[in-house]
């Protein structure tokens, strides 16, 4: 048996300055930091104790951060692996989000989406993104703990997910699964048929009393 615990991580200072994030290391607001916490205890109270734990993070300050807060009730470090970052936007991270919306050309309804320019110098492409995420999951999936905590974006979990149910990246150019900030989403593997399950997506019951 094998459970997988997808944390987006919580408010950010891009959130709350209207800049676009992707690439641009912000951090935790206050609000983050305590939203961070709540997420380590919910997380603990899940992982029975003395099970073995495995902690991976994107590699930007604000994923960093939480996933200290995870490791800290865990006693395990962070694997910080940048592949489990946003997506670039490039010339556009920390910019006004209304200077990406200006310029941003949205994929089209049909025909080429995964190679798109979307019209920002720098930025990936939604085929650099997905393969990116694909390959660390591929390494991470490959280590036998039954207990894996990864702390990535909002944007990003829908690659986490897609790679977790084995979808082809070339079908992967619709995909969206969104979960809020601060959320977790849980993914588990049985040790019989092997299936992959979605128990739960974006889940933030955690987050009610640092809401308060």
């Amino acid at each position: 048996m094998r459970t997988l615990y997808v944390v987006t991580h919580p408010e950010a200072t891009h959130h709350v300055e209207g800049v676009v994030g992707g690439w641009h290391d912000s951090h935790l607001t206050p609000s983050g930091v305590r939203a961070a916490a709540s997420i380590a205890q919910a997380l603990r109270a899940q992982i029975p104790d003395g099970a073995e734990v495995e902690l991976f993070s994107s590699d930007l300050q604000r994923t960093r951060q939480t996933a200290e807060a995870v490791g800290a009730l865990f006693d395990v470090k962070p694997t910080l692996d940048h592949r489990l970052r946003e997506k670039s936007y490039g010339e556009a991270g920390g910019r006004p989000q209304e200077w990406l919306d200006r310029r941003f050309i949205p994929p089209p309804a049909v025909g080429e989406r995964m190679d798109h320019d979307e019209g920002v110098e720098g930025a990936e492409t939604k085929a650099q993104w997905v393969h990116r995420i694909y390959a660390a999951m591929d390494e991470i999936l490959q280590r036998p703990c039954e207990h894996q905590i990864i702390v990535t974006h909002g944007g990003s979990l829908t690659f986490v997910l897609a790679s977790w149910i084995k979808m082809p990246i070339e079908s992967a150019d619709y995909a969206s699964f969104r979960g809020p900030s601060g959320s977790i989403t849980t993914l588990r593997e049985d040790d019989f048929f092997h299936n992959r399950q979605v128990v739960s997506l974006g889940d933030t019951r955690h987050l009610d009393a640092t809401q308060r």
